[in-house]
């Protein structure tokens, strides 16, 4: 345990790649509440909570869990031995990876594949996987890896717990599988008796109950700008929530002078290349949260703002407008916004 300034960021790529680009504004932890970090999924995790018990041995075997589970960067995990499994055969496994699953699934089908975490081959051609790449992919490898992804070809089963691949696919779960950690780790503090709580990795977040100082626990959301890294778009009066952001404003490459973000649309192989700077998104679970964020960012300002309003979300758009940038929310998330 330990109690360092907040920092806000990700700590490079990887898991990261979807990371929520905000930090929270919650002070060091006294009064009854405990802090602990520590390296995750390629990023951090920071928890304060207010527990009967000391929860670092849970928190990390938790998280360590997530990881032997839902990671493309271990070959032995649940996910990676799924990817390269045979097609048309049951691959049984771990309930957590179904549900997970599942719940992409259910994005994309909602979306009509703007999510896809069979985006897999995409993601690592564009230099945003465990394989380092150099270069802005030519068009007949775009082409080529997008003919690979493809949602409708995976499926889920309950009973007992399995994945099946209809044909070859490699499944990349970045986009949903952190918040999804986030979960599961206020599970673990749910179960130990903690009453207060703010879980955050790598700027994923849930809360539950009050702040050290008996208040809601305050989010910053940043300014989606990698030259005001700090700085505060808006903040948020979370409680019994979590929150996830999407942005294009961290993870990126640059080519030619020209920014290429690492949200792949699956629809179309590329980049997406829109006004939309982040999406925070509020939800009762991170993991929705999470996944929601990113399907929005792929959408754009206006798909995904009307698909927020059909949804009935509660999400924050940050784009570049002609002055700078501009907001738009949901009467939802409006809830929950701290006074200027």
């Amino acid at each position: 345990m330990s109690c360092p300034r907040p920092e806000c960021g990700s700590s490079g790529r990887g898991w990261v790649w979807f990371a929520v680009l905000l930090f929270a504004l919650a002070g060091c932890a006294d009064g009854g509440y405990a802090r602990y970090e520590g390296p995750t999924m390629g990023t951090y995790y920071r928890v304060t909570a207010a527990c009967p018990v000391d929860v670092g041995a849970r928190v990390e075997a938790e998280l360590e869990a997530v990881n032997d589970e839902m990671s493309t960067y271990r070959p032995g995990s649940e996910l990676s031995r799924f990817n390269v499994a045979p097609v048309d055969a049951w691959f049984e496994t771990v309930p957590a990876l179904v549900e997970v699953v599942d719940a992409a699934l259910q994005l994309s089908r909602a979306s009509g594949g703007a999510f896809d975490v069979t985006v897999g081959p995409l993601v690592n051609l564009w230099g945003f996987g465990p394989e380092d790449r150099v270069g802005i992919p030519a068009p007949e490898a775009i082409a080529a890896a997008r003919a690979g992804v493809g949602y409708t070809a995976l499926e889920t089963r309950t009973e007992p717990p399995a994945l099946r691949k209809t044909r070859t696919l490699y499944v990349d779960l970045s986009a949903i599988a952190k918040g999804h950690g986030v979960d599961r780790v206020a599970g673990r503090l749910d179960a130990a008796g903690c009453t207060d709580y703010l879980v955050d990795v790598g700027g994923e977040v849930r809360a539950r109950g009050v702040n050290p100082a008996g208040g809601a626990w305050r989010i910053g959301v940043e300014v989606p700008d990698p030259a005001s890294a700090g700085a505060i778009q808006r903040v948020v009066l979370l409680r019994d929530a979590a929150l996830a952001t999407s942005g294009d404003y961290r993870n990126f490459v640059e080519d030619a002078g020209r920014r290429y973000s690492h949200t792949i649309d699956p629809r179309t192989g590329y980049p997406v290349d829109h006004a939309l700077a982040s999406v925070t998104v509020l939800h009762a679970a991170a993991m929705w949260a999470d996944g929601y964020a990113t399907l929005l960012s792929v959408l754009g300002p206006e798909e995904g703002w009307r698909f927020a309003q059909t949804h009935d979300l509660a999400v924050l758009f940050v784009f570049r407008g002609a002055n700078g940038f501009e907001e738009r929310y949901t009467p939802r998330f409006a809830a929950y916004l701290a006074e200027p």
